[in-house]
């Protein structure tokens, strides 16, 4: 990888940084690091709180849990290396190697993440849907086939992509039009033709973002019709409070990344890229955690529980 040119000499790339100026720069970098920290320290909280109280072990909780260390990946993927650019104002130097471990994991745990959220899906049009045969359908070993199933997509999709895009020759150290090494612009630095990696990444897409939405919307088009069946306000706003989090938080996932990688490559722009990955990747991690437990009784309970015996202690 890193005798990509032919000619022997290491091949390195640094990001651009969002202003020239160095005062903007120092505050996108105070604000990425307080959504990174955000991120990070709430999603280890839900993933405790799960772990911790044995009322919250349930399959929508289990696959809760796996969704926040699964986002607390994720962020630690992308925050330090964007950090310590945004800081330097972009002369932090990434090797081959370094750019393709990091968009390796920004494609396995995305991917997984994405699936993970059709699983979740799942989960709660059985919940709604088959209530009496819930405990039956959803099994713990079901359960953590799903999780591992999500799991096992993303890291083969990941690895063929990004083996694939590295085998392309790079004759020089450039500039990438990122804030982390994403799929198009170091596509775009290549010294070949990349239609057949182009054509790829569009099925990858597809398969991680297109193909998982239609599950969700015909998991919630079922459960629209099962809860308007339900005769009292009460029942149908316990059913809906269920789904309501994670709905708003599929909106914010796939609503970004969709305008990225679901449209043609020939309509690509850097700047309107740039502005909308800070929504999945900086984000959407920071507001997972905090739509979970406000929009969630029983997590919002125990959160309240473990914090209230913390300041006790």
């Amino acid at each position: 990888m890193e005798d990509a040119n032919g000619t022997g000499t290491m091949i390195h790339f640094h990001f651009r940084p969002f202003s020239k100026l160095p005062e903007v720069q120092t505050l996108i970098f105070v604000a990425f690091l307080i959504m990174y920290l955000v991120s990070v320290s709430g999603n280890i909280s839900i993933l405790l709180i799960v772990w911790t109280h044995r009322s919250l072990h349930t399959p929508m909780y289990f696959f809760l849990a796996n969704l926040a260390a699964l986002e607390t990946c994720y962020s630690s993927a992308i925050a330090p290396l964007t950090l310590a650019s945004t800081l330097s104002a972009g002369r932090t130097l990434v090797s081959l190697a370094g750019c393709g471990a990091q968009m390796f994991f920004f494609i396995f745990l995305g991917s997984a993440d994405c699936i993970l959220l059709a699983v979740m899906a799942y989960d709660r049009f059985v919940a709604i849907c088959h209530p009496l045969r819930y405990s039956l359908m959803m099994s713990w070993r079901l359960c953590a086939r799903l999780a591992l199933g999500s799991l096992v997509l993303g890291f083969i999709l990941a690895m063929q992509l990004t083996v694939l895009i590295f085998r392309l020759p790079f004759c020089s150290s450039k500039e990438i039009g990122m804030f982390y090494c994403d799929v198009l612009p170091v596509m775009r630095l290549a010294c070949a033709d990349t239609r057949v990696h182009e054509a790829t990444l569009f099925v990858v897409s597809v398969t991680v973002l297109t193909l998982p939405f239609l599950l969700i919307t015909l998991s919630y088009v079922f459960i629209s019709a099962a809860i308007l069946k339900i005769r009292s306000a009460e029942g149908r706003h316990k059913a809906f409070s269920t789904c309501s989090s994670h709905m708003t938080v599929v909106l914010l996932q796939y609503g970004g990344t969709s305008l990225i990688y679901l449209c043609p490559s020939s309509s690509y722009s850097p700047e309107r890229a740039q502005v909308v990955s800070v929504v999945y990747t900086f984000i959407t991690p920071m507001l997972n955690p905090l739509i979970y437990s406000m929009r969630n009784r029983e997590l919002k309970h125990a959160l309240k529980r473990a914090a209230m015996r913390f300041l006790s202690s």
